[in-house]
C-alpha cells in the first residue's frame, strides 16, 4: 500500500474536494451525514474535501447522488496545470470566487437580507470598494451611494462630537 506522507495534492484533487465541500454546505449537510450516507467516516469526508485523499470514481459517482449534482459538477471551471486564467471579469472570476469560504459565506448573508433597497445600496457600496483608486481616498460615487442604513459605513462618515 502505496503512502501519501509527503504528496502534495494535485490541483484537480483540491478542485474537487473543495466542489464537494461546496455543495454539502449549499445543502446544510455535515461532513458527518454525507460520510454516513457513504459509508465512510467524517474524517474521510475531511481528506476529500482537502484534497489529502483522491476520490475514486464509483465514490464520486455516489456523492454525486448524495449531493444531487452530476458527476461533471465536480470538473466544473478546472483547468490543468500551467493553463491561463480567464480573463478578469468573465464567470469563471464569479465560480471561483463563490467556491471560497469568503465568497459562501457573503453570498449566503447577502441572501438573507429581505430588503431589496438594503440589498441595492449594499451592491453600490462594494461595487464603490472595487473600484476605489490605489489612493484609498473615496470617491463621489461611495459618497452617494451612502445614504441610509449603511450611512455609518461610509469612509467619510464622522462620528457625532459631544
Amino acid at each position: 500500500m502505496r503512502s501519501s506522507e509527503g504528496r502534495q495534492p494535485s490541483y484537480i484533487d483540491v478542485r474537487v474536494g473543495s466542489r464537494i465541500k461546496m455543495q454539502r454546505a449549499i445543502l446544510g449537510m455535515s461532513q458527518t451525514r454525507l460520510g454516513e450516507a457513504l459509508g465512510i467516516t467524517f474524517q474521510q469526508v475531511q481528506k476529500y474535501e482537502k484534497g489529502i485523499n483522491r476520490v475514486g470514481a464509483s465514490r464520486l459517482k455516489r456523492i454525486a447522488e448524495v449531493l444531487g449534482v452530476t458527476i461533471s459538477y465536480f470538473f466544473e471551471d478546472s483547468r490543468p496545470a500551467g493553463a491561463h486564467a480567464a480573463p478578469s471579469g468573465t464567470g469563471h472570476d464569479l465560480i471561483s470566487f463563490l467556491s471560497t469560504p469568503e465568497g459562501f459565506e457573503l453570498n449566503r448573508a447577502f441572501a438573507k437580507i429581505a430588503d431589496a433597497r438594503l440589498r441595492r445600496q449594499l451592491a453600490s457600496l462594494v461595487t464603490a470598494i472595487a473600484t476605489t483608486d490605489t489612493s484609498r481616498r473615496p470617491s463621489s460615487t461611495v459618497r452617494a451611494s451612502m445614504n441610509g442604513p449603511l450611512a455609518c459605513l461610509a469612509p467619510s462618515h464622522r462620528p457625532p462630537t459631544r
